[in-house]
């Protein structure tokens, strides 16, 4: 017998300024499709088990920062079959708008809704998942929508948003306990990707490379970095595997720093587990550059 599909629309637009919408999809999946990589991740966690539920990427795992990031006909396809979509917001997916107005039926959900923002020069800074409290927040903030949207798996995606939580909450306090010591120093970032992970950690960042990752410093921009990095004594700079590190070298080479490499979490392998390792082995960098930087300061 042929079933009728029902599809019960009582919101469009943001989560965040009403509740969404539930809706039954009976034997059709929910097509969930995440911006960019952190937020894979998360759905991955909190949905990617859920029979009847498939999670896809929007952009490459590989893409990075997705700043200023122009849609291909690839992506435009996979938005077009997506029931849900899943973004960071905070400015990050600047052509929101545009696919919001091509897809009206679609459910966005905003990870950042109602995190505090850092700003810098009138601009928010949407990089939140960097620090571990504020990824925590985000995940919940999937977990609650997604309950909200499919209520028929309301009790799978809290229980997954539990679990993924109270691991994120482990790996939040292991990482303080061992930078703990290191409160205060100061660091050199590549881009603007680590406001939020330097305050979480009482880390100063002193000077940024790149503030948008892809548009080089200027010859009196690297100057200045190079004057504030032997003003401030600063022997700590952290490029990113995503990008050419030839300007952090370059000042580096300039000064008594040191190149180490940290990760934004930003790109990675299809795995739960891959914002956790990413993180951990952030930890243990920090750890070998701030107990090198002390030996050289003695």
């Amino acid at each position: 017998m042929y079933m009728m599909r029902i599809v019960l629309i009582l919101f469009f637009g943001f989560w965040g300024g009403a509740p969404l919408s539930a809706f039954s999809l009976d034997d059709r999946k929910i097509a969930v499709v995440t911006s960019f990589y952190p937020a894979y991740i998360m759905a991955l966690n909190v949905a990617g088990d859920i029979p009847g539920v498939s999670v896809e990427n929007m952009a490459s795992s590989a893409t990075g920062c997705p700043h200023d990031y122009s849609l291909t006909a690839d992506d435009m396809k996979k938005i077009s079959r997506a029931d849900i979509f899943v973004v960071n917001g905070a400015g990050m997916e600047s052509y929101l708008q545009d696919v919001i107005a091509k897809n009206n039926r679609l459910k966005i959900i905003v990870l950042s809704d109602g995190i505090a923002l850092l700003e810098h020069n009138g601009e928010k800074n949407p990089h939140l998942w960097v620090s571990i409290s504020n990824a925590i927040e985000q995940v919940k903030n999937l977990g609650k929508a997604l309950s909200d949207m499919d209520a028929d798996h309301a009790q799978l995606y809290q229980k997954n948003t539990n679990i993924y939580v109270e691991k994120l909450e482990k790996l939040k306090e292991k990482m303080h306990a061992a930078l703990a010591s290191y409160r205060g120093e100061q660091i050199v970032t590549f881009h603007e990707a680590f406001p939020y992970f330097a305050r979480e950690f009482g880390f100063r960042v002193v000077a940024v490379i790149e503030r948008e990752p892809g548009s080089q410093p200027s010859a009196r921009e690297l100057a200045d970095t190079i004057d504030a990095v032997k003003k401030n004594k600063v022997r700590i700079i952290f490029s990113e595997p995503q990008y050419p590190a030839a300007a952090a070298h370059l000042i580096a080479n300039e000064t008594d720093a040191t190149v180490y490499v940290l990760d934004p979490a930003v790109s990675g392998p299809a795995d739960r587990n891959a914002y956790c390792t990413i993180m951990e082995k952030n930890c243990a960098v920090l750890e070998k550059a701030f107990s090198e930087s002390l030996v050289q300061k003695e």
